[in-house]
């Protein structure tokens, strides 16, 4: 996922995505403990998706409590 595709999403749709995405870590992390995974990249990839999903949640707080001050 690109951070470009992410500053096009809503709040809420980001929400739903970091959802998704958590999820989605939780049953990587389940079949890496049961030998299943053939990619453990994957693991890596999904958690720097969640970690680029809660940047650009947190730019759109503090864009929103900016534009409130003013």
């Amino acid at each position: 996922m690109k951070a470009s595709e992410i500053r096009t999403m809503t709040p809420e749709q980001l929400n739903e995505k970091l959802a998704g995405l958590k999820k989605d870590l939780f049953f990587l992390r389940m079949q890496h403990a049961t030998n299943q995974l053939d990619n453990p990249l994957k693991i890596r990839e999904t958690k720097h998706d969640i970690a680029r999903v809660k940047t650009m949640l947190r730019e759109k707080e503090l864009q929103a409590g900016a534009s409130d001050k003013q």
